[in-house]
């Protein structure tokens, strides 16, 4: 099949989705919005990078990336991302080359609800899309960037568009087809206006795995300014701390993590370490002795810390 022939193909398949019925998502939407959803909203500062052919990974990500403060190019980010046997990038590369760069990435819930939230909380949105078929997929990645209620409108920088408006019926067909495929490239320190606790921590310890351990302490960090009892992320923090050789931050973190969560023996074992370190072997003994007794999985550990101590306090 020829590019032309490809690129009729697409324009067909739009026009046809143009005169289908509304899909469930947007008729929910439309019929009850959000009450604190504004009824038009375009981030006109968003850069904008041309999608060459097969680049559209590189070039969205770069959007995104320099929406959020990273300075990026698609020709820096092709050799991350490209995949020539592919003829496109892969989602889980374009999670992964965004905490290479130092941020956030935070897939979104498959809800055209959520999508338009972030749009209204001044943060773009990378989607992707299918422009054919099921059995013949064009996919294609874009960078949302505004939303009209009234008109049923999505704002999009994509291809050789800065700004292509598409009826929201259209578009949520073709991003339908990826299962609603979307993610956020966010600064540390700024949480999405619709995280779920649990998956926005995971997007933390991935980002910790492939980045610079301070990246993940102020991540954690903000974290535990929404969600101040978050035994993952109060672990997370303390172990860096930790690591870093800060031993009062690492306490304190530990701490707060034995008095939020009693039951942790993770808590009390690495509070426990940290005491010992400081020559407190005392009140290390009791904290290593109170995880040696909550039991479970990680027990066999916190005896090891508790007779490591108790070496300790014979020399």
């Amino acid at each position: 099949m020829t590019i032309r022939n490809a690129r009729f193909l697409v324009g067909v398949f739009l026009l046809c989705l143009g005169a289908c019925a509304s899909p469930p998502q947007m008729r929910t939407l439309l019929g009850s919005p959000p009450v604190a959803l504004p009824k038009h909203v375009e981030l006109t500062e968003v850069p904008f990078f041309a999608q060459e052919a097969y680049q559209c990974g590189p070039a969205s990500l770069a959007m995104s990336l320099n929406a959020a403060g990273i300075s990026a190019t698609p020709e820096m980010l092709k050799p991350e991302l490209y995949l020539p046997n592919q003829h496109g990038s892969l989602q889980v590369e374009m999670l992964s080359a965004t905490r290479r760069h130092g941020a956030i990435a935070y897939q979104l819930a498959p809800s055209l609800s959520d999508l338009l939230r972030e749009i209204a909380a001044r943060t773009p949105v990378v989607v992707l899309q299918n422009m054919a078929f099921s059995w013949y997929p064009v996919w294609h990645y874009s960078v949302v960037i505004g939303y009209d209620l009234d008109r049923a409108e999505i704002i999009l920088r994509s291809g050789l568009e800065p700004r292509q408006i598409l009826p929201m019926r259209t578009f949520e067909y073709t991003w339908a087809r990826s299962g609603y495929w979307a993610m956020v490239t966010l600064p540390l320190g700024k949480i999405p206006e619709v995280a779920e606790e649990k998956s926005y921590i995971s997007a933390i310890n991935a980002l910790e795995k492939i980045s610079d351990t301070g990246n993940a302490q102020i991540a954690y960090g903000a974290a535990l300014n929404r969600w101040p009892k978050n035994l993952t992320a109060q672990i997370g923090l303390g172990n860096i701390a930790y690591r870093l050789h800060d031993l009062d931050q690492a306490e304190q973190a530990f701490r707060s993590a034995t008095i939020d969560h009693p039951d942790s023996v993770a808590a009390f074992n690495n509070l426990a370490q940290v005491l010992s370190d400081q020559l407190r072997y005392e009140e290390a003994l009791g904290v290593a002795q109170q995880a040696v007794s909550l039991g479970g999985a990680l027990a066999p550990i916190a005896q090891e810390t508790l007779v490591e101590i108790e070496n300790r306090m014979k020399k």
